[in-house]
């Protein structure tokens, strides 16, 4: 059996002892590999070196380790039969001059404007360093793109591969903000709609809807009472084709954040939003994390939305609606339990008819709100569930629906 090959520290990164691909020497001496360091201080958002804790400007050069790399290529090589692969030597980082022929030639010549566009791409998935270059206002990259998105005689591959740079850039908030002083901010909201609306892209509506979460995060209460009902359709359809577990969380999270605002509750529910959500509810099975934050977001919305009549009866009118958002009590989360019960708040207060409260007791909407009064939740939750018990307990108490072991836990009338 051969022996491990020991490798040399100084072949070894000082942030995640990984054999260095990339050396490149800092201002204070030390030495890192590249995709280390740089995500060390573009990404984490550190400024400072992590061996001597001095600060890091942008400013200072981040300086190829050449002498280093042949070494380490060499070591490489003469342990080649150990199993030991050659690093390939790294392209060299980009510069701003080579950026700005690219977008030139991007501006001048519609021929060239999707291999500009490949190339942009090509450089943001290098590095953490080049991303973060591509995204600077300076750079004039986001504003190449945002152009490109909102022309309307621009080549479907030509915009889907705009969207995707721009996607890859992860934009900061502040370059959003400067992006959206130029004037453009309306264009391109219609332009990502119509994306969404009209792309057989799914990665490209992904996009869509992710580029305008950030950009309504940061708009103004005007534009957000302003949007028109056709956003919220194509919010829905978002939800309703399940294009990807990203662009759905952003959804969620979009309508989470608009609709407190305005007319945006009913927009969104004439959309079709309240079905939608039903059923993806009753899709979700397991428990993972993602599917467990997707639950409470899901809830938040019909919390929301069932907070106007015309919510409500859209949840009474869909055969599974009070059933599955009971089914959800207790099973997901704190959070998740808590705007479940709100909703059947929002029910029991405001659209208790003799046929909405038969249901609740035979989907077993009444045995789960006794339930939550005897097993640990929130001192909020619980106060919600007596409420609504006792708001009912004339047509409730006594029914059959209720097994015996949770009749002591129905509150009377005269309970504080």
């Amino acid at each position: 059996m051969d022996e491990a090959v020991e490798i040399p520290s100084h072949f070894l990164c000082p942030i995640s002892l990984q054999l260095m691909r990339d050396p490149v020497t800092v201002s204070t001496g030390i030495t890192y590999d590249r995709e280390s360091i740089e995500r060390w201080l573009y990404s984490c958002k550190n400024g400072t070196c992590p061996v001597t804790k001095q600060l890091l400007s942008d400013a200072d050069p981040i300086t190829p380790n050449h002498t280093l790399r042949r070494l380490i290529q060499g070591w490489c090589t003469l342990n080649a039969s150990q199993g030991i692969e050659r690093i390939p030597t790294p392209k060299a980082p980009i510069d701003r001059a080579q950026i700005a022929k690219i977008l030139t030639d991007g501006r001048k010549h519609a021929h060239m404007r999707l291999a500009c566009l490949q190339q942009l791409r090509s450089i943001a998935s290098g590095s953490e360093r080049s991303r973060k270059i591509l995204a600077t206002t300076e750079s004039g990259v986001m504003e190449f793109l945002v152009s490109i998105i909102i022309s309307d005689h621009e080549s479907t591959s030509v915009i889907d591969e705009a969207l995707h740079v721009l996607h890859n850039l992860d934009i900061s908030e502040s370059n959003i903000k400067n992006l959206m002083k130029s004037g453009s901010r309306d264009e391109l909201v219609s332009a990502l709609v119509r994306v969404m609306k009209t792309s057989t892209n799914y990665q490209s509506r992904a996009h869509a809807i992710i580029t305008l979460r950030s950009i309504f995060k940061i708009a103004d209460p005007m534009q957000l009472i302003n949007i028109e009902h056709e956003f919220f359709q194509e919010l829905v359809r978002v939800l309703s084709d399940q294009i990807s577990q990203q662009a759905s969380k952003a959804t969620l999270k979009l309508l989470v954040e608009l609709c407190p605002w305005g007319r945006n509750r009913i927009k969104a529910v004439e959309g079709g939003a309240v079905p939608v959500l039903i059923e993806l509810l009753l899709s979700i099975n397991n428990n993972s994390p993602d599917n467990r934050r997707s639950c409470e977001l899901i809830l938040i919305v019909l919390d929301q939305l069932s907070g106007c009549a015309d919510g409500r009866e859209e949840l009474l009118k869909h055969g599974a609606g009070l059933a599955i958002v009971s089914k959800k009590i207790l099973r997901v989360s704190h959070v998740a339990s808590d705007r479940a019960v709100r909703v059947l708040s929002s029910v029991s207060r405001f659209s208790a008819n003799s046929r909405v409260l038969q249901e609740m007791l035979q989907v077993g909407v009444v045995s789960k709100l006794c339930l939550v009064l005897q097993v640990e939740s929130s001192p909020k939750t619980k106060d919600r569930a007596r409420e609504i018990l006792k708001l009912h307990s004339r047509v409730w108490r006594n029914s059959p629906c209720i097994p015996s072991h949770l009749l002591s836990s129905y509150p009377s009338n005269s309970s504080s």
